[in-house]
């Protein structure tokens, strides 16, 4: 075998070990969430007896569904369990998609500053101060949960979206100056010193030349966001009790005097996956744009 087929097969056997991990922690990856929504669809039985593939090991239910008020037969009746879930799903919009929102509007403004200006409060300078943000997602939540409770009674916020909005918006500002600081980074600041010497103010100049140019970032920022804070459980059960419940909290309640309903917990979990799924699948560039930006310089 001459030295080129050698290097060939080398290359060839390389790709194929490469494609067959990618292939296996593809499967790793995806197999708990075909688990959910095949669960969705079995009865008790097949649930215990670990039945996994549908038409071949069980054969599909809509129980999970009926459970729910979902299914075919029951979708256009009246149900309290539906319209509890559709509040829920409201609830889990509202607050993810507000909170993304404020973060987003507080963390870009916080980012740009501390790529554009230098700042110094006592000994800190901005990587310090970079560095506090950041540090601020080793805090276990559950060390915030007395002040939290203590301070939402006074200020009557607990049970409301409002109080979840402001919480998650604290949880994910940090991760979206992380973001955002980075993609700021990648402007060339010439461009902003062009529109000042053409007359731009600082804002001027931040909100038509480079906030267009960073949009990417804003919209991978805004994604995690929403996805982290819509996958939350821990504040939205600490602070909520009834009007302002979001999904996690409900999925989290499917038991009953017989144990886990595992078919109702798995139909609402597929539910909650949906709207996370189609965000990934449609705006997967702009995540992909946003978190590599500033990679290369």
């Amino acid at each position: 075998m001459t030295r080129g087929a050698t290097w060939r097969a080398k290359r060839i056997s390389g790709r194929t070990l490469l494609y067959a991990v990618a292939l296996l922690w593809a499967f790793i990856s995806l197999f708990p969430i075909y688990w959910t929504v095949t669960t969705s669809f079995k009865t008790a039985v097949d649930v215990t007896q670990g039945h996994l593939i549908p038409w071949i090991d069980y054969q599909p239910d809509w129980r999970g569904w009926r459970s729910l008020g979902l299914s075919p037969d029951t979708i256009g009746a009246t149900s309290t369990v539906r319209e509890e879930f559709l509040l829920r799903f409201e609830n889990s919009i509202v607050a993810s998609v507000g909170a993304s929102l404020l973060a987003v509007a507080i963390g870009s403004l916080a980012a740009y500053g501390l790529s554009r200006f230098r700042y110094k409060f006592g000994p800190w300078r901005n990587k310090d101060i970079s560095f506090w943000f950041l540090s601020q997602l080793i805090l276990p939540p559950v060390v915030l949960a007395m002040p939290f409770l203590v301070l939402y009674k006074e200020l009557a916020l607990l049970d409301t979206r409002i109080g979840l909005i402001l919480v998650y918006a604290l949880m994910v500002l940090p991760i979206v100056i992380w973001i955002m600081r980075d993609q700021f980074a990648t402007i060339p600041i010439e461009l902003e010193e062009a529109a000042r010497v053409d007359g731009a103010t600082v804002w001027q100049a931040f909100l038509r030349i480079v906030l267009p140019l960073a949009l990417p970032g804003m919209v991978a920022a805004f994604i995690l966001s929403v996805v982290l804070c819509w996958n939350e459980y821990f504040f939205a059960a600490l602070l909520t009790s009834t009007d302002a419940k979001t999904l996690p909290v409900m999925v989290a309640s499917q038991t009953g005097s017989q144990g886990i309903n595992w078919w109702s917990m798995a139909a609402l979990s597929t539910a909650a996956i949906a709207p996370l799924a189609v965000i990934g699948i449609f705006l997967e560039r702009y995540i992909i744009r946003g978190l590599t930006a500033g990679a290369v310089k």
